[in-house]
């Protein structure tokens, strides 16, 4: 029985369960190991004048005390612009910037040497808005464009037009394994870095760089991660070069790893936005124009900013044909952690502002939401081509449109929530079908590549190594499956190896949701490699012991852990011995497998090109119930409908589109970021910052994927699920808001997201005298 296709346990599922799975800080402590921490700034933006650090190296078990002027190469480091320093310099930009390093043999010792490391500073203003960044004019990189059409000729011929500003918050990853790294130094100036990262090539790089080494002098290896979320695509390096420096310096392995309330304090989040539309359309909610100036908060250093708001134009018609489009994307640099990548990577911000407007177009109009959404849909033979000219293949969104309606009786329970509002002031209840298309492929073409290595051992067992990082998303389970199946044999037969760049050099980070499309390709190509010399040799030994027979490998058949030709299915070799024979013949039983992902390119000079090799869509009915004194808003169900293609593993795949949509919604209604006016981030452990808990799942959530054999681009003809599911969650934003549609009487209701109990009373109050009724719904 093929094993692509089938619901198979994620490799590590039993010892997650145990507590067997290992993570870095599990690694055992060498016998003469260091502990590494820092000294942060205490101030947002200041000038340093003296670091006086005399008084922290005595301290009894306090080994290194180090700070810039230590770093042996490179202080500046940073995925795109090298605009980040490793060990604050002359000035500091956010609170909680290392400043000092400091290494020890306990705990105790490097808080005393924390707190003995004397800084002189002069403050200087700091920034921490949007609106003070783009008042100072300070930004990070080029405004980015696309345009499509003409939006003036738009708006001059407009039946209706609506603008505003919307408002979206950034959000905390929170994974369970905060940032950590082991460096291990070794003879010749080498040294391995074990680290919880996304991307152990640019570790690798940056470490380098830093140390003033060779790239074949540093090894990163990543066995597996407590989460990421795209948490530690970039952001692992400094906790990893902390570790390396002190390592490099004192030839003694160097463990750093964050407590969760520091990793709050000092990382970068998702990207809080504030964006500026303008819209036209006419009487039956038809979009003619659009214009949206996005800005983001960036923090103070570019890290993978401008490659966000890159995503977040290719998303900002989400699933919606527009005519005529003018968009821009600017980053603009604050005084707090540098912002980074996040699941959506861009995407939920952009599709939570088209939503928006689709939510106060239908509210303006007296139109149900779904009908709007529903006449903008991209189509599948006309009303096709994106803003950036790239045309929506093998469109699945009519489909999962009309399918999820029927399915989840949208029309019955809008009237049934129509008539709830109608006849109580105590409660309010809002429903919303929103859909999504996400493009499946790196902006950055470079990074859209990966290889793999494949061993076959003589007793049939294989070991597989890619460039991508399993963090609890399932694919090295996918991977496994994949080389398998390839060889019909059992799952247990496959192991797939700890994450190094020994074994796999200039990888791509494990994001975009793309590792088990390049990865996975990557190691069907070695397999398919291997398979045929298998198969030859199998064809020769057919030929030998059957005189009927001419060796052809074409006819060889792999099936249940044996090989046999077509031609005489009663003769057969187990999978173990064909490898004997073939190791043997001196046949090789190792390769590696290439692939590029093709036909994706995009050019940011002329806003046009086809960023993505295909779209992943899905769409998602979300109902809320809100209470009307307190704000508390409540997810009462959720349907989703998505087109995966053909799933690899359907188990994993589901389990994927409920976390996701579950983390998405945390975003839309209850991870709001506080800061202190001095730029300190207040909410900073679970008991401020409100993620979502087991009790605010929908206690009613179905799942379901349709059939889509037309779907050939990728891998086992499969569609990537990691980040679409979260965009979802939107809807669960989009269902608040339609339900003060019901009290806001003549005006179009206003929400920032998050939608928060304290952002909903307040908008609850302003519509307090209003009567508790929709306007006339056609």
């Amino acid at each position: 029985m093929p094993l692509v296709g089938k619901s198979i346990a994620h490799d590590s599922a039993r010892a997650h369960v145990t507590g067997e799975a290992v993570y870095l800080d599990d690694l055992c402590p060498s016998r003469d190991e260091l502990l590494v921490d820092f000294v942060g700034s205490p101030l947002a933006a200041a000038l340093i004048n003296d670091i006086d650090v005399s008084a922290a190296r005595p301290i009894e078990g306090v080994v290194a005390v180090l700070t810039h002027a230590d770093v042996p190469g490179d202080n500046r480091f940073g995925p795109v612009f090298h605009d980040e320093e490793l060990l604050a310099s002359e000035r500091c930009c956010y609170i909680g910037q290392p400043i000092v390093a400091v290494a020890g043999t306990t705990r105790a010792a490097l808080e005393a040497a924390r707190a003995a490391v004397r800084l002189e500073l002069t403050p200087v203003p700091a920034v921490f808005s949007i609106d003070e960044a783009v008042a100072r004019r300070q930004f990070i990189g080029p405004t980015r464009h696309i345009e499509s059409g003409s939006v003036k000729d738009a708006f001059d011929h407009a039946d209706h037009f609506l603008e505003g500003t919307f408002r979206s918050g950034g959000q905390e990853h929170f994974y369970l394994e905060t940032q950590a790294a082991l460096a291990v130094p070794a003879d010749g100036g080498q040294i391995t870095i074990h680290s919880s990262t996304q991307n152990p090539t640019e570790i690798q790089v940056v470490a380098a760089r830093c140390l003033g080494l060779k790239q074949n002098q540093v090894v990163c290896t990543c066995r597996r991660m407590g989460g990421g979320f795209g948490g530690k695509e970039t952001q692992g390096a400094h906790p990893a070069l902390l570790a390396a420096l002190v390592a490099h310096k004192t030839r003694r392995p160097a463990r750093m790893v964050l407590s969760c309330d520091r990793d709050m304090l000092v990382t970068g989040k998702r990207h809080a936005y504030q964006s500026h539309y303008q819209v036209s359309f006419d009487d039956a909610g038809r979009i003619t124009g659009l214009k949206i100036d996005f800005c983001s908060n960036g923090g103070c250093s570019a890290d993978l900013s401008l490659a966000v708001m890159e995503r977040t134009l290719l998303h900002a018609d989400n699933a919606y044909y527009i005519p005529n489009v003018q968009l821009s994307g600017t980053v603009c640099r604050t005084n707090l952690p540098s912002s980074t990548a996040f699941r959506g990577f861009g995407g939920p911000q952009a599709v939570a502002v088209i939503e928006n407007v689709i939510e106060e177009i239908a509210a303006d109009l007296g139109l149900d939401a779904y009908d709007v959404r529903r006449r903008n849909c991209y189509g599948t033979t006309e009303r096709n081509v994106t803003p950036y000219r790239q045309v929506v293949c093998n469109n699945t969104l009519p489909d999962l449109f009309e399918s999820l309606a029927v399915k989840a009786r949208y029309k019955e329970r809008l009237s049934d929530i129509r008539a709830f509002n109608a006849n109580t002031e105590a409660w309010l209840k809002g429903i919303s079908l929103v859909p999504v298309k996400f493009g499946i492929s790196f902006t950055r073409r470079t990074l859209n590549q990966a290889s793999a290595l494949v061993h076959i051992y003589l007793d049939g067992t294989i070991q597989v190594s890619t460039g991508g990082t399993e963090m609890g998303q399932g694919l090295n389970t996918k991977i496994r499956q994949i080389v398998a199946d390839q060889f019909a044999l059992p799952e247990q037969a496959v192991m797939v190896m700890p994450t190094s760049t020994e074994k796999n050099n200039n990888t791509s980070p494990t994001a975009a949701s793309a590792s088990t499309d390049l990865n996975g390709t990557a190691a069907l190509r070695a397999c398919a490699l291997l398979r045929r010399r298998l198969a030859e040799t199998a064809a020769a030994y057919f030929a030998s012991v059957d005189d009927g027979l001419t060796a052809s490998p074409d006819h060889i058949m792999f099936e249940d852990s044996s090989v046999f030709d077509s031609r005489r299915p009663a003769e057969y070799l187990s999978f173990s011995r064909l490898v004997g024979l073939a190791h043997a013949e001196r046949v090789s039983l190792g390769e590696r497998g290439f692939y590029a992902t093709p036909g994706v390119d995009f050019n940011w000079e002329t806003g046009k090109g086809n960023p993505f090799l295909y779209y992943t869509n899905g769409c998602a009915v979300a109902e809320v119930i809100i209470d009307r004194f307190t704000g508390t808003v409540r997810v009462a169900r959720v349907d989703i409908l998505m087109d995966l293609g053909r799933s690899i593993n359907p188990a994993i795949d589901r389990g994927q589109v409920i976390g996701g949509f579950v983390q998405g919604m945390g975003w839309v209604t209850s991870e709001a970021l506080c800061y202190a006016e001095s730029g300190e981030l207040l909410t900073h452990s679970p008991t401020t910052y409100k993620v979502p808990n087991v009790t605010d799942v929908p206690p009613i959530f179905h799942v379901a994927f349709i059939d889509n054999p037309n779907n050939e681009l990728n891998v086992y003809g499969s569609k990537a699920v990691g980040e679409p599911p979260l965009l979802l969650a939107v809807s669960v934003w989009t269902a608040v808001k339609h339900a003060l549609s019901f009290v806001s009487g003549n005006q179009v209701p206003r929400l920032d997201l998050p939608a928060t109990g304290e952002e909903v009373l307040r908008r609850l109050a302003e519509y307090q005298f209003q009567p508790v009724e929709q306007r006339v719904v056609s």
